[in-house]
């Protein structure tokens, strides 16, 4: 046979040396690395937008009244102090108020969780006639406004008697079309198989629910009870509305009221008030922003 036989190259499997490495990387094209570097820019800018009425009010609290009404504004307190807070300490009976939204803010998130993961469960999994249809009128309710329902609401409770009560300020908000919406479709992508081994194991449909259902859904139970507490600890218009004596006022109702003066609004006082309101919200959010994150994601995936 002749030795000019054709010869099979066998490619190297040694690693690049530096000098491959660095051509490699002198070939590549000028945007290549540079994506990721566009994103941290604009998520950064993003954050400094978001993040700065925040720090700005947590600053202003220990000013002085004259130094937050100066213009030019200032972002570094010349002189803190904390008057602010010992003004709203002392001025404002804050235990009372503090009670009032925890308990409002609380009730009303266990309800949420409670009924919304209820209907959600039903909508999601169970077959019955109009199921469709009923779903239809809870996202209808989404696009209606709040207030067109505000007066009808009122003039429910009131006729119940429960105006300047805890009922009348937790009741009309238990359950939710958001998050009947967010629960039935975080439940839609559990496997039918698991529900079905369970009613073939004999699991009565409370069991399935609290046993199988409910444990697989903290994610979205995480989202509810953290949109649903923001919401409720930041409402204002229905308690100014239902709470007529100052022993019914929630925090936002009360630093309204209070931080306004006779001729003029006492800004120190409001933006320490708000500092101190923001406090349990972000409390909550730190405690449950694992599940926070993962229920936005999953929510919807079937």
């Amino acid at each position: 046979m002749s030795d000019n036989r054709d010869r099979i190259s066998v490619p190297s499997t040694r690693p690049p040396t530096e000098r491959q490495a660095l051509r490699r990387t002198k070939e590549q094209p000028l945007g290549y690395a540079r994506p990721n570097l566009w994103v941290y820019l604009i998520l950064g800018i993003g954050l400094i937008v978001v993040m700065s009425p925040f720090i700005w009010m947590l600053l202003s609290s220990v000013k002085s009244e004259g130094e937050i009404r100066r213009v030019p504004p200032t972002w570094v307190p010349q002189n803190p102090t904390l008057d602010n807070y010992r003004e709203l300490f002392d001025r404002l009976d804050f235990p009372q108020f503090f009670t009032n939204s925890f308990v409002v803010a609380t009730a009303v998130t266990l309800g949420n969780l409670v009924f919304c993961s209820m209907l959600g469960y039903v909508l999601a999994k169970s077959e019955f006639a109009g199921r469709n249809l009923l779903f239809r009128l809870v996202l209808g309710t989404l696009m209606v406004p709040g207030m067109v329902t505000l007066v009808p609401l009122f003039v429910l409770v009131a006729n119940m008697g429960l105006v300047n009560t805890y009922g009348g300020l937790i009741l009309p908000f238990l359950a939710g079309p958001f998050g009947v919406f967010l629960m039935r479709q975080f439940i839609l992508g559990i496997p039918d198989e698991l529900i079905d081994a369970a009613r073939v194991d004999g699991a009565s449909e409370l069991r399935i629910f609290l046993q199988v259902v409910m444990p697989l859904a903290k994610p979205a139970l995480a989202t509810l009870a953290i949109l649903t507490f923001l919401a409720s600890w930041n409402n204002f218009l229905w308690p100014l509305v239902v709470a007529t004596t100052e022993d019914k006022y929630t925090l936002p109702v009360a630093l309204a009221l209070y931080s306004v003066g006779q001729n003029q609004t006492q800004y120190g006082l409001l933006l320490a008030g708000a500092v101190v309101v923001v406090v349990p919200i972000l409390i909550v959010f730190l405690l449950l922003q694992r599940y926070f994150v993962q229920g936005i994601a999953m929510t919807g995936i079937k």
